[in-house]
């Protein structure tokens, strides 16, 4: 009985010391989406997940809707401490290295996001990527990737012959590029600068999200037509940490951050397959015109968008690195013949 008393007064003392040592943790992340978007709600639960799983070492203080800064300087905000994580996507970082391009928005690459994200984890995409992070004070977390987006539009979209001189908002980066090439007008503006856009007409649409998402927000009380399913823009959005903040996590929180991230990732694609089809429905429904272009028209973007990243593969040698490596897992899924 004794020894009894003894080996658990022992391990009671222990878990006593293990929790006194053990490492309290908040995070400030921001993510460009509103917590009222299916996006930002998936964002929800993955603090809530990793603040379950941590048994609450972890606090995440989530901003929504760039609530801090714009979304364009969240990247820099996190890398300079006023944050501890970005939770938007690479591409708004191309004026740093074109490289930031082909880990935020490949476009005209992959059909699915599985593809996608089989690329940063089996096809040497997050250790080619991590560099470039790593150069800028950050560490790439991992990706949520939930699908194709919808180019909205208050005119029809039934084709390329449709995009000249349409204008709508733009992320910045190889985008505009490509939609110039092709006779339209992108037009660089923050997500919260949109609505007002649309309203007032500077913009005749928007290049803002997938289906389902486009709906939440509300876009389609201003626009009536949309290109769906979409084709032309999958973007990754990232979770990436200033790195001496992420290197300081002991280990099993990195683990628990990095676990949550890939649920996250699953949960969105899965989601968005299932959300987006329903969204459909609905707007079809209510007489919104949903544009599904013909596999003429896809190639010919995807033509356009591919002869894109030849160009901005001669921009840095990370952007070339980064482009040769996507090409190579491309052959190996059969997506890409050259």
């Amino acid at each position: 009985m004794k020894l009894t008393h003894l080996v658990a007064g022992t391990a009671t003392a222990a878990l006593l010391a293990s929790a006194a040592f053990a490492q309290e943790t908040t995070l400030r992340i921001q993510t460009h989406y509103n917590p009222e978007q299916t996006s930002g709600k998936l964002a929800a639960q993955f603090v809530e997940d990793v603040q379950t799983m941590s048994n609450g070492e972890i606090s995440i203080e989530m901003f929504y809707a760039s609530s801090v800064v714009a979304t364009v300087e969240t990247f820099d905000a996190a890398a300079n401490g006023i944050l501890d994580c970005d939770m938007t996507g690479g591409a708004y970082q191309t004026g740093k290295n074109p490289a930031f391009q082909f880990v935020g928005d490949i476009m005209g690459g992959y059909d699915t996001p599985y593809q996608q994200l089989s690329w940063l984890y089996y096809g040497g995409g997050l250790e080619a990527a991590q560099g470039l992070y790593n150069e800028f004070g950050m560490q790439l977390i991992g990706w949520w990737v939930y699908g194709q987006e919808s180019l909205v539009s208050t005119e029809p979209l039934a084709g390329p012959e449709d995009l000249k001189d349409w204008k709508f908002r733009s992320p910045p980066g190889m985008e505009t590029e490509i939609f110039a090439e092709l006779g339209a007008s992108p037009i660089v503006m923050d997500f919260t600068e949109v609505f007002t856009a649309l309203e007032t007409g500077i913009i005749d649409g928007a290049d803002y999200s997938g289906l389902a998402n486009d709906e939440s927000i509300g876009l389609f009380d201003l626009a009536k037509h949309a290109t769906y399913p979409g084709f032309h823009s999958m973007p990754s959005d990232h979770l990436a940490c200033n790195k001496d903040v992420w290197d300081n996590l002991p280990e099993h929180q990195k683990r628990i951050v990095e676990v949550a991230m890939e649920k996250l990732a699953l949960r969105s694609a899965l989601f968005f397959e299932k959300a987006n089809a329903e969204a459909a429905a609905r707007l079809t429904e209510a007489g919104i015109t949903l544009h599904n272009w013909s596999a003429e028209d896809r190639a010919t973007f995807r033509t356009a968008a591919q002869t894109a990243w030849d160009d901005w593969a001669t921009r840095s040698p990370e952007a070339a690195a980064l482009v040769a490596s996507h090409k190579e897992y491309l052959k190996q899924l059969g997506l890409l013949s050259e």
